[in-house]
């Protein structure tokens, strides 16, 4: 069986056709293959396609970018009708859903005419497997029998800009939430916590405006931070690793500045990160290799932030990257076994870190939000259930 699970792919295939899931580094299914066709199709009779033209390092992140945003009828604007419905069937059929291939093959039952020379699409071998489709069939509606349930779409929706939380179950413990904070504000947020016992365990900002959760159930022992004009400030981050504290937290705002926390107490022995214009696929998959796994991620306007370390608790990694929001690789990793470790969003994008952990935990239970507003009275509501805010970002999501 194929297997959606699995480490990120290095790119293969051609830029101008490939799917989206390709270009995000996924293993490819049948559902890929039907998206590539289509596109080849669409270019065959339009002899052009939308995202043609890009230049430049980014090329294949501007490419995939507009495939998403490009909708099956703007891309098939100047198409018969059934090639809308064939790329609209497509581009939303799930990872491991077999097509059906005789409804894709009945969609083009009303363009393929006898004669050749007025249906260029009429080749000999399509008229062959046409007749021999339509032999066994009348024509099939995509939207399908009257017993299947409605089919929720995949690749459907607004793209928006949402807080994205992530919630785990805990022992009741204490937490605390502050949002909309300025720089001026940080020092007297973080004071209190720490006089009261708790400990930054994430940061986020919206707005260059930040978002901090503390926490009684963080283990570390003693905790230093730094608000920056950088993304991110080499220097100081090394001179904390001098002193055996290690990157706990990170966020970047959109003037570029950034919020980097490091605590002592974790079990970590060593650490790297990265800065990038985009997400960094390849060095991910070198560190992982080393014996390093993501436990911090940040973005400030494009540029993403990532932390790896070394004897982060767990045993296997995996990155879901989206221009939407990726439920359903969530969905099919959560019942895997791996649980959201780390999240970040840009404008365009956002990516989700999903772990193994080596110690299985008592209460495995995992919840996600998506909210125009920071979720406040959600993580009230969620604290009843003694789960606790975990991650937190702001960014690129639908609605």
């Amino acid at each position: 069986m194929l297997s959606m699970i699995s480490d990120l792919i290095f790119f293969r295939g051609t830029v101008r056709y490939a799917s989206v899931h390709a270009h995000l580094g996924r293993i490819g299914s049948r559902r890929d293959d039907l998206e590539s066709l289509a596109y080849t199709l669409v270019f065959l009779l339009r002899g052009r396609l939308p995202w043609q033209g890009y230049q430049g390092e980014n090329k294949g992140f501007l490419v995939c970018k507009k495939k998403m945003c490009t909708s099956p009828e703007s891309l098939c604007s100047f198409c018969p009708q059934p090639f809308k419905e064939f790329v609209e069937y497509v581009v939303n059929l799930k990872f491991d859903e077999e097509p059906n291939y005789a409804k894709c093959i009945s969609l083009f039952d009303s363009i393929v005419g006898p004669n050749p020379d007025i249906r260029p699409i009429n080749t000999d071998g399509a008229q062959k497997l046409i007749h021999q489709v339509g032999q066994k069939r009348g024509r099939i509606s995509l939207e399908g029998e009257t017993d299947e349930q409605p089919k929720k779409k995949i690749r459907m929706g607004m793209p928006a800009t949402q807080w994205i939380s992530v919630y785990n179950a805990r022992r009741p413990m204490k937490q605390r939430y502050h949002y909309n904070v300025a720089d001026s504000r940080l020092v007297q947020h973080i004071d209190k916590g720490n006089e009261d016992g708790l400990f930054i365990s994430c940061i986020s900002s919206c707005a260059n405006l930040w978002a901090l959760i503390m926490d009684a159930g963080t283990g570390f022992s003693s905790q230093v931070y730094e608000l920056s004009p950088h993304f991110l400030h080499k220097e100081w981050i090394m001179d904390q690793w001098d002193r055996n504290y290690y990157i706990t937290a990170l966020a970047g705002a959109n003037n570029g500045s950034s919020l980097v926390v490091m605590s002592k107490g974790t079990l970590y022995t060593q650490q790297s990160y990265k800065v990038s214009d985009t997400f960094p696929f390849k060095w991910i998959n070198k560190k992982w290799r080393d014996g390093f796994y993501v436990t911090s991620m940040a973005t400030a306007g494009n540029k993403w932030a990532i932390v790896m370390s070394r004897n982060a608790g767990f045993s296997e990694q995996v990155v879901e990257l989206d221009f939407l929001y990726p439920s359903e690789g969530v969905h099919k990793r959560w019942d895997c076994g791996y649980r959201i470790t780390a999240v970040a969003a840009t404008w365009d994008q956002t990516a989700l870190i999903l772990s193994v952990p080596r110690r299985k935990p008592t209460d495995e239970t995992q919840e996600t939000l998506r909210t125009s507003a920071f979720p406040s009275q959600h993580v009230k509501e969620k604290w009843s259930k003694n789960l606790y805010l975990a991650s937190v970002c702001y960014g690129r999501t639908v609605s």
